[in-house]
């Protein structure tokens, strides 16, 4: 609206200017108009060079307005571009770009949070289990010195930097690097150094050191996690290089740039999002998941080759939506229209053959240097087709949103060992879903919402969120009781259990503060029901408040091995935010266990409830 306004005020000026005569040179309007007047009417002889000076300011005080307003149309319709462009939201960051600002050459984004936590019988009090007992078997990690130990406290850190280089108004660069991303207050200590000889006791340390991998830290001090290049062309928006990947509610897909998330899909793609219709965009993408055996190691030419094509795992993608604006929908909803909104992504995957290092750990890369050496290739054949589905609808009062995915796909050969055999074949047949619904009452002060939420099992021991920890059974195989590992049973002798089935819940998709979280680290092979509600005390301040209960689908699948229930969990919390982007919250959460938690050889024991506390202070900017 604020563009046709303007654009009226152009067309207006325009016609003002085209019906003023033609001057002739060194004369004036009213000079001109004394010229064409019949001889018999005269302009009075005084008047004319009063005429003439006014006409002169009026001409030159007529262009300067009408100057002043195509520059101001053109900054609107630059802003309003981007704007309409393609959208607007972290939601969307993938497929749709965020409303852009008046061009500057350099902008900047990010948050500096801390998190004090505190964990309190994690464990659920179960006994500890005898040292050598395979990672499968353990729900949490306890405390090393002793089992009596049930608090575990800290507080960790990030800070985020979201550069964008602004080239021009249609190219730009855009960064995201993280720095002191997670890091636990206090792990760094100057005495960490090892040789330093400075303190032999960390009672003296006075000093939190930057750090450095492989040397007083797990990882380095600054990472950059995106880069990648976007530039805006007459028919859609190509993006290039390492960027987030996300889609509908991040059941599935989540780039992890919410304020309190921890992990993050990032993928290396290209991709060109266009609008062919109004308010229908078409994304498709191209990602390079894994290249498997490169040059980098052994070409001193400073240029990487991918050795092979043998190995690559490279994904298809396609992303088809209806979608409003973030502008558009508010727009809509104030006017006390509904807005409707959903989408497809689909993504087709393979890989023929997959290299040892990529499971075992050991390198890859060929290292000239020290030895000769041939990767040894194993035969993969993996397809998987990935659909997922969103939906969303909402008016000033409700709103409806749900996202349905599948993963299927074969894997012809599923050896991770050269002795395993080679012509195993694996089926991938995974479902999950989210449905969640929400109510605005008492002037939208007060939300009401029930979420729901499955993913899909079989009756393979354990959950499957971490197949590579090692199970109880033989050949890695889990067993009975054990609470992680693959959902699959082979051995050289063949397959009794051919088939994964255990859909996965994105990591940063948060359902609760303990169970699924901290203790299980996703939804899988289960179902929850979630009722919560908000109420906004005032403006930037709410408190809130849910209720949570999860099953899993198949009592085998437990540790229990027997039960489904896991577990009645509460989480209650405040959140203070401020217009200049301060940010301070407070939860508190309870879990109660249920049967399907304990232990298999323990049905009678009697297990805990397990206590959290998390605090959050941050800035975003």
């Amino acid at each position: 609206m604020p563009h046709v306004l303007l654009a009226a005020l152009l067309v207006a000026s325009s016609t003002a200017t085209a019906q003023t005569p033609p001057v002739p040179d060194g004369g004036s309007p009213a000079a001109a108009s004394q010229e064409s007047a019949p001889a018999e009417s005269p302009a009075p002889a005084p008047a004319a060079p009063a005429a003439s000076t006014e006409g002169s300011v009026s001409r030159e005080e007529l262009e300067q307005r009408l100057e002043a307003t195509r520059q101001e149309l053109r900054e609107d319709i630059r802003a309003q571009t981007a704007t309409q462009a393609v959208a607007n939201n972290n939601d969307w960051q993938e497929e749709w770009t965020e409303e852009k600002r008046k061009l500057e050459l350099f902008t900047l984004d990010g948050y500096l949070r801390v998190r004090p936590t505190l964990f309190y019988k994690f464990d659920l009090g179960k006994p500890a289990l005898p040292a050598g007992t395979p990672l499968g078997r353990q729900l949490w990690t306890r405390s090393p010195r002793s089992a009596s130990e049930q608090t575990q406290a800290g507080a960790n850190m990030r800070f985020r930097l979201d550069p964008s280089f602004n080239v021009s108004e249609d190219v730009r660069v855009k960064v995201q690097v993280d720095a002191l991303d997670n890091i636990l207050l206090g792990s760094n200590p100057d005495s960490a150094y090892a040789g330093d000889g400075r303190n032999n006791f960390t009672l003296f340390s006075e000093n939190q050191t930057p750090g450095n991998s492989a040397i007083n830290a797990f990882k380095d001090s600054v990472q950059v996690r995106r880069a990648y290049g976007e530039v805006t062309t007459p028919v859609g928006i190509l993006r290039f290089g390492r960027m987030g990947s996300h889609w509908g509610l991040g059941m599935l897909r989540n780039d992890g740039n919410c304020l309190d998330c921890d992990y993050g899909d990032t993928v290396d793609r290209i991709q060109f999002v266009t609008e062919p219709f109004a308010g229908w965009y078409v994304t498709p993408m191209l990602d390079f998941n894994s290249e498997g055996v490169t040059s980098e190691r052994a070409n001193s030419l400073g240029e990487p080759v991918d050795l092979t094509q043998s190995d690559d795992s490279h994904s298809l993608v396609l992303a088809i939506a209806r979608r409003d604006t973030e502008q558009q929908e508010r727009a809509k909803l104030d006017n006390n229209q509904g807005v409707l909104n959903y989408g497809l992504y689909f993504t087709y995957r393979t890989q023929r053959y997959a290299t040892l290092g990529d499971t075992s750990g050991v390198p890859i890369n060929p290292d000239p240097v020290v030895n000769v050496s041939t990767p040894t290739f194993l035969p993969r054949g993996g397809t998987m087709y990935v659909p997922d589905l969103w939906f969303k609808y909402a008016e000033k009062k409700f709103r409806i949103e749900a996202e349905f995915a599948a993963q299927l796909g074969t894997i012809d050969g599923r050896a991770l060992t050269t002795a395993d055999p080679a012509s195993q074949s694996l089926r991938i047949a995974q479902f999950g879903g989210v449905l969640q619904t929400e109510f605005h009452i008492i002037e939208n002060k007060l939300h009401l919402g029930v979420e729901a939420g499955f993913a899909s099992g079989d009756k393979a021991p354990g959950f499957g969120n971490y197949p590579g920890r090692q199970g109880t059974g033989s050949d890695g195989n889990t067993a009975a009781g054990d609470v992680e590992g693959r959902q699959y049973r082979c051995d050289t002798g063949g397959c009794s259990d051919n088939a994964i089935r255990n859909f996965r819940f994105n990591r940063d998709y948060r359902v609760d503060l303990i169970l699924w979280r901290s203790i299980l680290n996703g939804v899988t092979d289960a179902f929850y029901v979630k009722p919560g509600l908000k109420y906004s005390i005032a403006e930037g301040f709410d408190v809130f408040g849910s209720i949570i209960y999860s099953q899993a689908f198949y009592g085998e699948s437990t540790p229990s091995s027997v039960n489904k229930g896991l577990g009645f969990e509460a989480d209650v919390g405040a959140r203070y935010v401020t217009e200049d982007g301060f940010v301070a919250g407070i939860d508190y959460g309870i879990l109660f266990p249920l049967a399907g938690l304990k232990d298999l050889n323990l049905p009678a024991q009697e297990l805990s409830t397990a206590h959290a506390i998390r605090g959050t202070l941050a800035i975003k900017f």
